[in-house]
């Protein structure tokens, strides 16, 4: 069933439901307020016949005394313990309840009977009679109008119910379309993406503020952000596919010249061959940054713990130096602790040195420090390179850009490097900044958390 029609049924039976209960509700209580008023009416008019029947000369005929107080539609029955005291008395529309069969009460009753599928209200009082015996005097008095007026009442609720549930059934139908009408749109702007390719957004009433309203405005954030992952992941393969094909050219324009003329010439063959294992590191290291950034945040195994700086600074500090034969000058302005990943780190600053490395051929300068108001962990790299120009600077942590082409391809870059970094940093919740003047060397900043206390 579709949600529209769930809606519909649901609220129209819900709404049914609650005014059938009403209605019973109201229906009862007035029945038993009714039955009641006419119980206390008939007990009075019992009272009022015993009453009368003792302040009567005592040379009125019972029985003519008795027919003064009958009632319009019942019956006067005077009873003892051995039955009827006096012939009952009807009035002429009761006669039947003459044959009624009745019992002597000790006490005070006030019943509901019914006879002949008629129902009645049966009063027994007990009274002490003219000649000193106790009698009950039993008044029995149709329900009839009562009865007749419930009738009524039934027959308007019951119309009444009628009658209010078209305009439910209406509402809800209309309450049904209301809620469903921006999720069927939603659905026919996504079966259209599906079908053109093309990422769409959805009209909205700019001017409600609604939970309907609200869930469309997430979905058209969800359509850029996926439109935007969607464009970067086509430009990243587009970039990936590029760089690639370079070093596979060259590897592969090399392994001809090997082919045709490398067994005769020795040093084609030597060059060929450093050629192509240049390159082939190139295109591995490549590979291997291309496959960090492919991975999400979560994938990135991070372990954040206290990280003494001036320790794993040191110990880059004399791997960098046996790798590279760079001298490195390390400078330890505060010895501070860090809440990092230790590893994570070392890759961070790798990346940072080994730039400083290929654009300088100054000693790096390595600084710990701390900086804020709230004292952070910072680390500095500094170098006195070629340096960056300033407009190119913002550009310099997209993947694949390069700030110089000829040089970079030189040095064995493919513009991922810092790319990565900005992933890294992410990823151990670092803050990363770079100054740069160009002709006079740059200046990378990495700020990281203080340990939690």
């Amino acid at each position: 069933m579709k949600l529209q029609n769930k809606i519909h049924t649901y609220t129209s039976l819900l709404l049914a439901v609650l005014l059938v209960a009403i209605h019973f509700s109201v229906y009862f209580l007035f029945s038993q307020l009714s039955i009641n008023s006419r119980k206390d009416q008939v007990e009075a008019t019992a009272e009022n016949i015993i009453r009368g029947i003792q302040r009567a000369p005592a040379s009125v005929a019972a029985e003519d005394l008795l027919r003064a107080y009958v009632p319009l539609d019942g019956m006067l029955r005077l009873m003892n313990p051995k039955g009827d005291f006096l012939p009952p008395i009807t009035s002429s529309s009761e006669q039947s309840l003459s044959l009624m069969k009745s019992a002597y009460n000790e006490t005070r009753q006030v019943r509901m009977i019914t006879h002949e599928n008629k129902r009645y209200i049966l009063v027994s009082v007990p009274m002490i009679w003219t000649n000193g015996e106790v009698v009950n005097l039993q008044v029995t008095e149709s329900l009839q109008p009562t009865m007749q007026t419930l009738q009524v009442l039934r027959i308007v609720l019951v119309a009444v119910t009628g009658i209010a549930l078209i305009p439910v059934m209406i509402s809800g139908r209309l309450l049904g379309r209301l809620i469903t009408r921006p999720i069927t749109s939603m659905i026919r702007t996504m079966k259209e993406i599906q079908r053109s390719g093309k990422f769409k957004r959805l009209s909205l009433d700019a001017t409600s503020r609604d939970e309907l309203v609200e869930m469309g405005e997430t979905f058209n954030d969800m359509i850029e952000l996926l439109e935007r992952n969607f464009v970067r992941q086509e430009q990243f393969v587009s970039n990936a596919s590029h760089e690639l094909k370079t070093p596979l050219t060259i590897i592969e324009s090399y392994a001809s010249l090997l082919k045709r003329r490398g067994l005769q010439h020795p040093n084609i063959f030597a060059e060929s061959v450093e050629a192509i294992h240049s390159e082939a590191i190139r295109m591995k290291d490549m590979i291997e940054q291309l496959l960090h950034l492919a991975k999400n945040e979560e994938q990135w195994n991070v372990v954040l713990e206290p990280v003494r700086l001036t320790k794993v600074a040191t110990e880059l500090k004399a791997t960098f130096e046996n790798a590279f034969a760079r001298q490195i000058h390390l400078d330890i302005q505060a010895d501070c602790i860090g809440y990092t990943d230790e590893n994570k780190l070392k890759q961070l600053l790798f990346i940072f040195l080994d730039n400083a490395r290929k654009y300088s051929d100054e000693p790096v300068r390595l600084t710990i420090d701390a900086v804020g108001d709230t004292p952070q962990p910072c680390i500095r790299i500094t170098d006195r390179g070629i340096g960056i120009p300033e407009d190119k600077l913002s550009k310099v942590f997209d993947r694949f850009y390069r700030v110089d082409e000829a040089r970079n391809r030189e040095e064995g870059g493919a513009g991922l490097g810092l790319a990565l970094a900005t992933g890294i940093a992410q990823a151990i919740h670092a803050h990363i900044g770079l100054e740069s003047i160009q002709g006079s060397g740059t200046t990378a900043t990495i700020i990281l958390p203080s340990v939690p206390k």
